[in-house]
């Protein structure tokens, strides 16, 4: 939750309070509920009632958890206060041991209580963030703010400021060496070097610098001339131009490090695990799609295609046959007569109304399940489950150019951001290719998994087709 100005910190330990307390508040509610009788132990419910919500009122505050520039997303919240919940539940079950109170409480009670306390918590910030919204529409005078630099993270400040509806906060003014437009109505009040008589004059709450880190020597000055003056300060450093890059922060001794470097093995091990699993729960239906190609024609039942993967490297690319036994020999000469044909292939290598594909291969298409064999190209290593779509070697060398690198650093995968987003509708060859950089850039189990959902949503509804 945002309690964004100075003289709402007392309000801030009132919140505070209020959670601790109604931590409390929830766990005899659950010992009413359950009807337990705490008389025969009403000494060591009593101690628990004492000693919990004051553990947490400083837990809770050594943990910020009403942070004035917090901003988070609703399940970063949520994440957050069950870390925070879990420190306490940690510490009661020490205290149960040494103090050989386990046996004092109802085991049924403790459990419901340690699992269902931070919903509990999370359900009265969300009440909270409500009421923040009500009193700044009432009319109460919010906390006023100064940005230091008028650039795009200053931009970013105000534009956050000005859209959560929970902040009680206004941007006044900005301060800046150099003589540009403002940003979003909002005045330029002075020079850097003024910023601490104009504290001195006026009543401000915070104070953001949005100076580039060349800057340094300006940023050292206002830490040293402003600190004393009343309003928290609080420095956003520039890294807008990182965030196309996943990263993660990395210590060696005291040195504070971002590292760029790319890793896969907990893509590898999900890859693996995800597969295995996939392949033991679908191999009876897998079984009877292959039967059925069989019957159609007599045809084999698997179709492998040369694909490059990581490092460059070929290899076989399975899937069940959807199309006719002879089926190059016939794309041939299609493309030899039909203009049409070939401009569509050379586009996207691929055609959208492909004659050659069998009755039972237009069922597989449809659903995706034609794909199915590439589970195994994934339990090989060739193939991840998310992943650039496998691409033959002349498009890598026709079309990715520059961005071959980023192709070959990465296994292809089953599905993806294009086939999550336009399938096979989109005829925009670039798209696809700004798709895959995108993902090598910022791949991780969570967009994975974000990616399989919208798969596994894109066939249930039809649009399966990759």
């Amino acid at each position: 939750m945002l309690v964004s100005s100075r003289k709402s910190s007392y309000l801030r330990y009132l919140l505070y309070a209020v959670d601790s307390f109604a931590v409390i508040a929830f766990l005899w509610f659950l010992l009413a509920a359950y009807g337990v009788n705490v008389w025969d132990h009403l000494g060591s419910y009593l101690y628990l009632s004492i000693f919990t919500p004051l553990y947490c009122f400083t837990v809770f505050c050594t943990f910020s958890l009403y942070r004035s520039w917090y901003g988070l997303r609703l399940y970063r919240e949520f994440i957050l206060i069950a870390k925070v919940w879990s420190t306490t539940v940690a510490v009661l079950l020490f205290l149960f041991f040494v103090m050989k109170m386990s046996n004092d409480f109802s085991r049924a009670v403790i459990l419901i209580w340690f699992a269902f306390t931070p919903l509990v918590i999370f359900m009265l910030h969300l009440i909270g963030r409500h009421g923040m919204r009500l009193i700044r529409h009432s009319g109460m005078e919010p906390g006023r703010a100064v940005i230091v630099g008028v650039n795009d993270t200053a931009r970013s400040i105000v534009s956050t400021i000005e859209t959560s509806p929970w902040s009680m906060m206004q941007v006044i003014g900005f301060f800046d060496d150099k003589e540009r437009d403002s940003a979003f109505s909002i005045p330029i009040i002075g020079k850097i070097d003024s910023l601490a008589d104009y504290l001195r004059k006026n009543d401000v709450d915070y104070v953001y610098i949005a100076l580039p880190m060349s800057e340094e020597h300006k940023i050292h000055q206002i830490l040293s001339s402003c600190r004393s003056l009343g309003a928290e300060l609080f420095l956003v450093p520039s890294l807008q131009f990182l965030q196309m890059y996943t990263s993660e922060i990395q210590l060696y001794g005291d040195i504070i490090f971002l590292s760029f470097t790319p890793r896969f093995h907990t893509k590898r091990l999900f890859d693996f695990i995800f597969s295995l699993f996939t392949i033991i729960c679908f191999l009876p239906f897998g079984s009877l799609i292959a039967l059925l190609i069989k019957l159609e024609d007599g045809g084999p039942v698997f179709y492998g295609h040369r694909r490059i993967t990581l490092a460059g490297r070929p290899f076989k690319c399975w899937k069940f046959r959807t199309m006719v036994r002879d089926a190059d020999s016939r794309l041939a000469e299609l493309l030899r007569t039909d203009k049409n044909a070939r401009e569509e292939w050379e586009r996207t290598y691929k055609l959208k109304n492909d004659p050659r594909v069998t009755r039972v291969g237009k069922f597989l298409r449809k659903t995706s399940l034609d794909e199915f064999p590439q589970f195994f190209n994934v339990l090989k290593g060739d193939m991840s489950i998310v992943g650039a779509r496998p691409i033959v070697e002349d498009e890598l060398c026709n079309y990715y150019k520059d961005n071959a690198g980023s192709y070959c650093s990465m296994r292809p995968g089953i599905t993806g951001l294009w086939q999550t987003g336009n399938r096979s509708d989109t005829e925009n060859y670039e798209e696809r290719i700004k798709l895959d950089v995108w993902y090598f850039l910022n791949h991780s189990v969570w967009i994975d998994l974000k990616i399989i959902l919208k798969t596994v949503l894109s066939v249930l509804t039809g649009k399966g087709a990759c």
